[in-house]
């Protein structure tokens, strides 16, 4: 039996995360979950946004199942917090269009790999007389791991080509050292073309050509934006799912915020969350469950009744969850 922590958090976070384990439960694996709290209610309750216990259920957990929550200015991030007490060094955004959505391009299917713990996500800010500064913390084991990771999810997944996007024409040392590591773990694994963009250029070839991309590796800022530009190519931040992968540890999670405007009403996508628990699953090595899920989702999607509004149906976040789940006897 698997031990799942579930933590739904804030906004919509709750409404899809109660429409993934509504799915959830109607399927093979055996799941015991248990729920956490993290994200601003929790900060509202408690005084914190991520409790001691939360970070100790997450850690003798087989995987966390993360909803979104909201981080109000000056409080502690609870996402950012989870993934460095666990150790969740890799970030991994797969950007694919699917049937039935309206998408700028039908044909993409790509990852990013984001190193997930340091960069300008490190948290080192001071103020000064002047204003603030913040310290972006590359190191080279960090960058080390990460490029290896890029790679051998490459293999893993049938894929030629890693790119590296950094800045290293101008942040010359710390972007210096990731490109440095980008080619020593591209010499181990000479059977995948490497190549190199700066950021600019990447940012602006997703828009021009992103078919010309499979992995793309980088750091923590600039893989953070980069995979919103990426959601936005294939109907939104609600289609695209996301995996924080340790050595360890690991947790699944939409790559959508927690939505506050919408938050109460039933209609958030609950895609990126559905797709987040294949991502789950077949790092279970649960392949047969998050294979008939992926596509009991896809029949869903290319059929085009019941969906919400943001995907141009009228149907409820649960509402589509339960045709997901009325699908899984059929595939």
């Amino acid at each position: 039996m698997y031990r799942i922590c579930v933590i739904p958090g804030d906004g919509v976070g709750p409404e899809v995360m109660e429409a993934a384990l509504l799915v959830l439960e109607a399927m093979g694996p055996d799941m015991e979950f248990f729920s956490a709290m993290a994200g601003n209610a929790c900060f509202q309750k408690l005084g914190t946004t991520i409790p001691s216990q939360t970070i100790d259920l997450a850690l003798q957990s087989d995987a966390t199942l993360f909803g979104a929550v909201t981080t109000v200015p000056g409080q502690k991030s609870a996402i950012l917090t989870l993934r460095k007490e666990l150790d969740l060094y890799a970030n991994l955004r797969p950007v694919k269009s699917y049937p039935g959505i309206d998408s700028l391009y039908p044909d993409l299917d790509f990852l990013i790999v984001r190193e997930n713990t340091e960069g300008l996500y490190a948290g080192r800010e001071q103020y000064t007389p002047e204003g603030a500064q913040a310290l972006r913390v590359v190191t080279r084991k960090a960058s080390r791991r990460i490029c290896e990771f890029a790679f051998r999810q490459a293999q893993e997944n049938g894929f030629e080509l890693v790119t590296a996007v950094h800045k290293a024409n101008v942040l010359k040392k710390t972007d210096g050292i990731f490109r440095e590591a980008f080619y020593q773990a591209a010499e181990n694994h000479p059977e995948v073309e490497a190549e190199e963009l700066y950021v600019d250029a990447a940012a602006m070839f997703l828009v021009k050509n992103p078919q010309r991309f499979q992995v793309l590796v980088t750091t923590n800022l600039f893989g953070d934006i980069l995979s919103d530009e990426g959601a936005g190519l294939v109907g939104g931040l609600g289609m695209v799912p996301s995996a924080n992968i340790g050595d360890k540890n690991s947790l699944f999670e939409p790559v959508h915020g927690s939505a506050p405007d919408i938050a109460g009403h039933n209609v958030a996508n609950p895609t990126a969350m559905l797709l987040s628990v294949v991502m789950m699953l077949r790092h279970l090595k649960e392949e047969d469950a998050a294979t008939k899920l992926e596509k009991a989702l896809l029949m869903v999607l290319e059929e085009g009744r019941v969906l919400t509004p943001d995907l141009g149906g009228s149907s409820s976040t649960l509402e589509m969850a339960r045709e997901v789940r009325g699908k899984l006897d059929s595939v």
